[in-house]
């Protein structure tokens, strides 16, 4: 790789070092290598391949610190943070390792002969990662995918590469295959691309923006090549009267705040019932007021810095002529700092309906159950969210009529690596995680096989 680009450190506005870009020769030699493992690797058996998935799992939790401290230094997540989301891919890694042997297919009862099922791997899949969670929610893909018996090929995001790179050296540490899952640096242009133009590359995988799934979605109809696509988010957190407030609002920072606002499923819009709106806002005051912002390194910090100095420029904007009630507190100087924001906002303004991907939460009223239901659907988005209430037939109401793929009750829960996760709408396209993530990297055959004379 003779191009490279520079990976900063958020905290410092410092360069931690130069990537290598990888050029479209070094794509297709990734996935060449890929189509030759994937064969091995699918036809080994079933215990196989859930032991070096074990292995794999092992290597992780052996190297957490150092995954978690990459990612403070290349994300500026916080330090606890980190160590949750390096035990996470190992988690993910175990959960799918019990996969291979539970890819059944079915027989299905038909007159003349036996007919069966199987689950055959695509091939290939080609993921692209974002660089909010750069460890998590790649092994979202690469771990049901490789469980199904695919290769993979993973493209982190330029910003934060530092862990995706490591974890692919772990990989083969622990031994697995060669080419089997390998991790391309570079321009989404260039590697990201040609996951979806390249015939061999027979499922893409992405995390990111609307916009550019988009772009990626209709890329792959092209080549008649099935897409995941998890997407932007513009969660409501809904708080009813009859709620337990002082939770909800102590709740609340977090529900947003965390990873600096940078998540898709970050409860940006806190929607409160008229009668306790202003006593809701008084009890979140000191809770934002109190959020620690400052060095991820340290252990009592709850929120580091924005990801890069343009898209701190992209947060600030959304804050032009925007009505601020209150604001948390964040340090100055070198960094991408940005301090917590709590905007009284319309339905229709800019800060109630675009994903602002940052740590500016709009507050609004509504008066009663449809209107808090009308509310939470009235953006494009439908990917999280929050429900508020002691009442349990509105807990379920509310919950059936609120267009979300993830929702929770009286907490703010999103992901569970064993509980599907998949947004509606513009939030996304199929699942992932749960019992069934196998599943979805693997093409159903159907077999009939005649038992009686013709």
């Amino acid at each position: 790789m003779s191009a490279t680009f520079t990976v900063i450190n958020p905290a410092t506005a410092q360069p931690i070092r130069e990537i290598g870009r990888a050029s479209l020769d070094e794509v297709d030699d990734a996935i060449a290598r890929a189509v030759r493992a994937q064969r091995a690797w699918a036809g080994s058996a079933p215990v196989a391949r859930a032991d070096a998935l074990r292995a794999f799992a092992r290597a992780v939790e052996d190297h957490v610190e150092e995954l978690a401290q990459l990612e403070v230094l290349n994300s500026g997540h916080p330090i606890g943070s980190a160590r949750w989301e390096a035990a996470h891919v190992a988690q993910v890694l175990n959960f799918y390792a019990g996969a291979p042997e539970r890819l059944s297919g079915q027989q299905i009862p038909v007159a003349g002969g036996l007919d069966v099922t199987f689950h055959e791997p695509y091939g290939v899949v080609g993921i692209i990662v974002p660089w909010n969670f750069p460890m998590t929610i790649a092994s979202w893909g690469f771990a049901p995918a490789l469980a199904a018996g695919n290769a993979v090929v993973l493209k982190p995001a330029e910003l934060t590469p530092l862990t995706a790179l490591r974890l692919g050296e772990l990989a083969l540490e622990a031994g697995m295959p060669e080419g089997l899952f390998t991790v391309v640096t570079g321009s989404g242009s260039v590697v990201g691309q040609r996951f979806v133009s390249h015939p061999d590359v027979r499922k893409v995988v992405f995390t990111g923006s609307t916009g550019v799934g988009t772009d990626v979605a209709a890329g792959c109809a092209r080549n008649l090549k099935p897409v995941t696509l998890e997407l932007g988010g513009k969660s409501a957190n809904i708080v009813f009267d009859d709620a337990d407030l002082e939770l909800a609002a102590a709740s609340a920072p977090g529900a947003v705040f965390d990873n600096a606002g940078q998540d898709c499923c970050a409860r940006s819009r806190i929607l409160v019932q008229r009668s306790v709106y202003d006593r809701f806002l008084e009890l979140l005051e000191p809770a934002v007021r109190d959020w620690q912002v400052g060095d991820p390194a340290l252990e009592s910090t709850q929120m580091g810095p924005l990801i890069s100095a343009s898209h701190r420029s992209t947060v600030a904007s959304f804050l032009d002529g925007a009505d601020v009630a209150f604001r948390g507190s964040a340090p100055e100087g070198d960094g991408f700092w940005f301090a917590p924001h709590v905007v009284l906002a319309s339905p229709q303004d800019r800060l109630a309906q675009e994903e602002v991907f940052g740590p500016v939460v709009a507050v609004l009223p509504f008066d009663d159950e449809a209107d808090g239901i009308r509310l939470a659907n009235d953006t494009i988005y439908g990917l999280a969210g929050s429900i508020w209430t002691e009442n349990l037939g509105r807990a379920v109401r509310v919950s059936r009529a609120v267009k979300s793929g993830v929702l929770s009750v009286n907490s703010h829960s999103s992901v569970r690596y064993w509980t599907p996760f998949g947004g509606m709408k513009a939030s996304g396209l199929g699942g992932e995680l749960g019992p069934d993530a196998a599943e979805h990297f693997t093409e159903t055959k159907n077999v009939f096989f005649a038992t009686d004379a013709p």
